[in-house]
């Protein structure tokens, strides 16, 4: 049985060569991704036993895109097939001034068309050990929301850790409800938070004068959050960024170097190789700084590689955590 379950959209990916514009392109690069597949694929390559739970439309495509979370090592027997159509976005990818653009077509796909009973969270959870999940996926419509509430409701009950990355597309929440109408009742079952200042603000009213203050005034409302974990990019342009990380344990505040990315092949999935980098140091490293480093480290190697999820193995990753960011060729 998997370790670590994973459950959201997984969309495909249309990208313009290179760095073409929309208007440009006659061609478009294909991949698949999702935020929370995107943790799961990475965290496969690093040797942990990751499942992915979502639903695609009963076609080739659909077929397609579980076959691509399957050749690159996530578990793809949970995975439901019904409802139209597969969701979809396009990425145009900027370059020094220019920064990128994308455009989403995921209405009515088939995971936001979801009946929350197709989903057996049982048979799933009750031998996993993490449940990770993320904001996008409730505003998709109330069925979404429903059945990962009940996936997190069923990780508590046979005790996982459950992770929840709680940043949010606006844009998405269409059906009636707002981020604050839901994902309050989701973090109160979540162990671990990735989350900012502004976040905080905006989906629970609480405030706090910095990330710390911010931090501890959500744990006084939401007592099973046990770590909040925060990322922050400078953007010396779209081509060279500077990133580090911030852990708040309870106790005290921990942060990392900043790690200089220059030139950025691609920033799409930076955060879910942070997440996936992260949930991997809590889990093998008795230690979290060096846990938020490597966090750090696996989401500035995602910069340097093409397409959304994070290709790698554990050394390349640690290897930069100790500040071989030199490139130099390997043979």
């Amino acid at each position: 049985m998997a370790q670590i379950i994973s459950f959201g959209e997984v969309l495909m990916r249309l990208s313009t060569p290179g760095f073409s514009r929309f208007e440009q392109a006659r061609q478009m690069d294909v991949t698949y991704a999702g935020g929370e597949a995107n943790v799961s694929t990475a965290l496969a390559y690093w040797g942990h036993h990751t499942a992915h739970v979502t639903r695609f439309p009963a076609s080739p495509i659909g077929r397609a895109a579980a076959q691509y979370l399957h050749f690159h090592g996530v578990d793809i027997s949970h995975i439901l097939y019904g409802g139209p159509r597969m969701a979809v976005y396009f990425l145009e990818t900027g370059a020094a001034l220019r920064g990128s653009q994308i455009v989403y077509d995921r209405a009515n796909s088939s995971l936001a068309e979801i009946d929350p009973k197709e989903i057996d969270w049982d048979v799933i959870l009750k031998d996993a050990k993490w449940f990770h999940w993320a904001g996008i996926t409730p505003a998709l419509s109330q069925g979404a929301a429903d059945a990962l509430l009940d996936g997190i409701k069923t990780a508590r009950k046979y005790g996982l850790t459950v992770s929840g990355d709680i940043f949010y597309r606006a844009n998405l929440w269409k059906y009636g409800k707002k981020p604050s109408d839901i994902l309050p009742e989701l973090t109160a079952g979540t162990d671990i938070v990735i989350a900012n200042k502004e976040n905080i603000l905006e989906i629970f009213g609480i405030g706090g004068e910095d990330f710390q203050a911010a931090c501890i005034n959500l744990q006084k409302e939401f007592p099973q959050v046990k770590t909040i974990v925060d990322t922050k990019r400078t953007s010396i342009s779209a081509s060279h960024n500077l990133l580090r990380a911030y852990l708040w344990n309870g106790k005290e505040l921990l942060e990392t170097d900043d790690i200089e990315i220059n030139p950025i092949v691609d920033r799409v999935g930076g955060g879910d190789a942070f997440i996936a980098g992260l949930i991997h140091g809590l889990i093998t490293f008795e230690d979290q700084q060096k846990a938020l480093e490597f966090g750090v480290a696996a989401s500035a190697l995602k910069h340097t590689i093409e397409g959304d999820a994070l290709i790698s193995t554990i050394s390349e990753v640690e290897a930069i955590r100790q500040g071989e960011t030199s490139g130099r060729i390997k043979r």
